[in-house]
């Protein structure tokens, strides 16, 4: 078992009660943050990680399923926050990518932004993401169903 990703958890409680004590307290802190910043996405266990918010999509096989807004998840070198949103004026670039410059020494790739440490994140600029993320949640390119 990797120390640093929980497997296995079958609640989101359990999941953050399978971390590590320093992954615990950078999840907890962004958990809080996040239900502090958007408290209209409701968290869930989605996909072995935290998810807030959902949103309907069809996949590439045209099959209909749900996904979270916003994610946390402990990896094994870093701590990822997906941020599964569209930027409003231009919907083929997502909101963490939009934001990339002004978050912190993180990396970014699409929706995900990964960082090592809570202090390398900017947490001003994650609650602007997260508030912008409410409004235009989905996946670039991605046919959003109507919930």
């Amino acid at each position: 078992m990797n120390m640093f990703k929980p497997v296995g958890a079958k609640s989101d409680d359990e999941y953050i009660a399978m971390l590590t004590e320093d992954r615990r307290e950078i999840i907890e802190t962004l958990d809080k943050l996040i239900k502090d910043t958007v408290p209209g996405l409701e968290r869930w266990f989605a996909y072995n990680m935290l998810g807030y918010g959902e949103f309907q999509y069809t996949d590439y096989k045209g099959n209909p399923g749900k996904w979270p807004v916003i994610a946390l998840a402990s990896q094994k070198n870093y701590v990822s926050l997906y941020v599964c949103a569209v930027d409003s004026k231009d919907d083929k670039q997502y909101i963490a990518e939009k934001y990339e410059k002004e978050l912190g020494k993180v990396s970014v790739g699409k929706s995900c932004i990964r960082f090592k440490k809570l202090d390398d994140l900017n947490l001003e600029v994650v609650k602007k993401a997260l508030k912008e993320a409410e409004k235009t949640p989905g996946l670039v390119g991605a046919k959003k169903d109507k919930k």
